[in-house]
């Protein structure tokens, strides 16, 4: 047998737990392992099991390397297929593998109570089987399910492996689970899996940085036994996310200096920090280098951050004509476009650029329409706005998010609507969203208000007493409405609760 297959035989009984796996299974399941390790190099083809009976799956592993395409394209429809032939030919009961795979898809095209169910339904459970369902719940931002598996998985007498353990880490960066994540770090240690495993020093970064925990993200960084593009990267967006642009490109220039060359997900990092830095010609150099190197064509991902750059920076003219030179201009482009025209007030083009987008039948996404919802509140298109929001549920099936309603109780209080802008509240998942009585309470202030305005402004010192814009509105209500001394109890009890007006609140709700 080929050494490379004998590894990939081992790595079957070892997650199968199962002896008895035949050569063909070893031979095809090395060839797919190979295949998603290169899969950045080399898209997987599309997906198709219909025709003749010699292109339908044959066996078992047909079934688990199909399953494995499903997941890589996020294929919820063909998997389900998959699901019931394989039920259809009772595969479940003796082979371990293609259960654990089925997880794997569940839980890669979001179908997380599907995953669940199948997990559950599982003849016996493997290590393989656990980290599927918790990397799941990880990826999809439920830290707090993830951390429940995890501790059920050791109870079973399971000992995570590397994957594991990125994938609670994961879970506790989403979460802010700072204690949780230091446990998991020095078992990490205990085992010296950073010498054997280099992602999973990325991925300590990447918690501790998640966890509002920087300085030890970068003590870590400095710690690890190599430091590859990988982890360069994972600092260079920590920094970036956590507003620290500076540092950013400060380590994008020492990773320069080392002598690595940055990839694509670095460049979409840094791009990120030239945008909320407003470091345009620092971005345009960049542009420059991904140009060179020919990096736009093949990755929609880098384009769209491209695009965003310059739109953040107000460079629309460059932003447009970055767009309009794109090969494949993706939801992910459109949508950038659009925020950059609706972050320079332009709410008419926000309008047309979406009107052309699904013209070019490219489905809108979630962020697009919070987009498109805020351009109908500032054109004070109130029907149009309802219709935008019916049609996101009812053609496209996204399901509204505290955002998407609270852009229509600001469509409706802008408008002066506000029985209907309390009738949205009362709808939403939770009326603990400290941003929807933001809104109501800045609506209320524009038309003068009272009545709706304490309100607001009550359900919103519930929330965080600290909420220095929510004393600013209410008192400028009371001001506005000549109860001046109703504003300056107000004032007197923000300054009492210590609700100090931040440099990052200025602007907010004064439009």
């Amino acid at each position: 047998m080929l050494p490379v297959v004998q590894d990939g035989l081992q790595i079957l009984m070892r997650a199968t737990g199962n002896p008895w796996i035949s050569h063909k299974t070893a031979v095809l399941c090395t060839q797919s392992f190979h295949h998603t390790l290169h899969q950045n190099q080399e898209k997987p083809a599309e997906l198709s099991f219909a025709g003749s009976e010699k292109q339908r799956p044959q066996d078992d592993i047909d079934f688990v390397l199909l399953l494995k395409t499903c997941a890589l394209q996020k294929d919820l429809c063909k998997g389900s297929q998959l699901h019931g032939n394989i039920v259809k030919n009772d595969l479940l009961k003796h082979n371990i593998f293609i259960g654990n795979t089925l997880v794997s898809m569940y839980a890669k095209c979001s179908a997380l109570a599907k995953a669940r169910q199948m997990f559950d339904e599982l003849p016996f459970r493997t290590l393989v089987s656990w980290t599927a369902l918790i990397i799941g719940f990880a990826e999809q931002g439920r830290g707090e399910d993830a951390l429940k598996c995890y501790e059920q998985m050791i109870c079973n007498g399971h000992s995570p492996d590397a994957v594991t353990l990125a994938g609670i880490l994961k879970a506790c960066g989403s979460i802010g689970a700072a204690e949780k994540g230091k446990i998991i770090h020095a078992e990490i240690l205990r085992e010296g899996l950073l010498e054997k495993f280099i992602k999973l020093g990325s991925a300590l970064v990447d918690m501790y940085a998640k966890c509002g925990a920087l300085a030890k993200a970068r003590e870590v960084f400095d710690e690890l036994p190599v430091q590859n593009i990988v982890s360069w990267t994972t600092l260079i967006g920590a920094y970036s996310q956590q507003e620290c642009g500076e540092e950013a490109l400060n380590c994008f220039e020492q990773m320069k200096d080392k002598g690595l060359f940055p990839d694509a997900m670095t460049f979409s990092c840094i791009l990120k920090t030239c945008g909320s830095l407003g470091a345009a010609m620092k971005g345009q150099e960049i542009h420059a280098e991904i140009a060179r190197r020919c990096l736009l064509d093949n990755d929609t991902v880098l384009a769209s951050a491209l695009v965003d750059m310059y739109a953040k920076c107000g460079a629309l003219a460059k932003a447009q004509g970055v767009f309009d030179e794109l090969l494949v201009q993706d939801v992910g482009s459109w949508t950038a476009l659009i925020t950059g025209y609706d972050q320079m007030g332009k709410h008419d083009t926000v309008l047309d650029l979406f009107n052309k987008m699904i013209g070019k039948r490219i489905d809108p996404n979630s962020v697009t329409f919070i987009i498109v919802l805020n351009a109908c509140r500032c054109l004070s298109l109130v029907v149009k706005g309802q219709q935008y929001f019916k049609t996101m549920k009812e053609n496209y099936g996204i399901v509204p998010t505290l955002e998407h309603h609270t852009c229509m109780v600001g469509l409706f209080g802008s408008a002066g609507y506000f029985e209907q802008a309390m009738k949205e509240i009362k709808k939403m998942p939770s009326s603990g969203f400290l941003p929807a009585w933001h809104t109501l309470l800045a609506a209320c202030r524009k038309w003068g208000n009272v009545n709706h305005g304490r309100v607001a402004f009550e359900h919103a010192v519930g929330l965080d007493k600290k909420s220095a814009v929510a004393y600013v509105c209410m008192s400028d209500i009371y001001a506005a409405a000549g109860m001046q001394d109703d504003a300056d109890k107000i004032e007197a009890l923000r300054v009492e609760n210590e609700a100090w007006i931040l440099e990052e609140d200025r602007g907010l709700f004064f439009d």
